[in-house]
């Protein structure tokens, strides 16, 4: 196996324990998962609103997941470490499913994502961006996209890995929305720009 090949196959493992992960523990708040591999362990990290939920009783669900990672995914020696999401506003996939929440609820698209916006900049991101697709009217209505963001959000070169991002569906009565959340957390460093505080417009405010 060529170098670039066990480069692709570890990113295909990765991605499939991400949404094994993000399957089963919905219920405990799942976020993000951190995957590093060593040469001793491969330590899984997974950031959640609930850390209980993750372990269970006497750590029962914890062993179950470690055992279904090592056998399913031919993951050797896999460790799994639970940590307390500390600011749900500062996560993309919570940010997204509360938004999506949100559209199956009937609110108002718009006025929901300059919310959900203004919020997040007030828990101190130095940048975000939501957008939304799909059936966002009434019935009848064409597939449209909104698209709004505030702050520093890179879209090129290295610099994108240091952006979370996370997407969830929305599933209305109308027809289904993809909501897309990108958010540049506290503290981020970018070594190419000094980034000046955020004045947060006033059609953000008033939504």
């Amino acid at each position: 196996m060529t170098i670039e090949r066990k480069f692709i196959d570890n990113s295909i493992i990765k991605l499939k324990i991400s949404r094994y992960l993000q399957k089963e523990l919905v219920r405990a708040g799942f976020s993000r998962v951190d995957i590093q591999k060593t040469p001793v362990l491969t330590r899984i990290t997974v950031y959640v609103l609930s850390p209980g939920k993750v372990i269970g009783r006497a750590g029962s669900t914890i062993n179950t997941l470690t055992e279904t990672i090592r056998t399913k995914f031919s993951v050797e020696n896999p460790q799994i470490n639970v940590m307390e999401v500390e600011n749900k506003m500062l996560e993309p996939m919570l940010v997204a499913r509360d938004i999506a929440e949100k559209f199956e609820r009937g609110l108002n698209a718009r006025k929901v994502i300059q919310n959900a916006l203004r919020i997040i900049i007030e828990n101190g991101a130095l940048g975000a961006e939501i957008i939304a697709s799909g059936k966002l009217a009434a019935k009848g209505a064409r597939g449209k996209t909104i698209r709004k963001s505030i702050g520093y959000i890179p879209k090129a070169g290295n610099v994108t890995e240091l952006v979370r991002e996370a997407a969830a569906t929305s599933y209305p009565k109308y027809g289904a929305i993809g909501v897309k959340v990108r958010i540049v957390p506290p503290g981020t460093i970018f070594p190419d720009r000094e980034l000046k505080p955020i004045e947060i417009p006033k059609s953000i405010l008033n939504a």
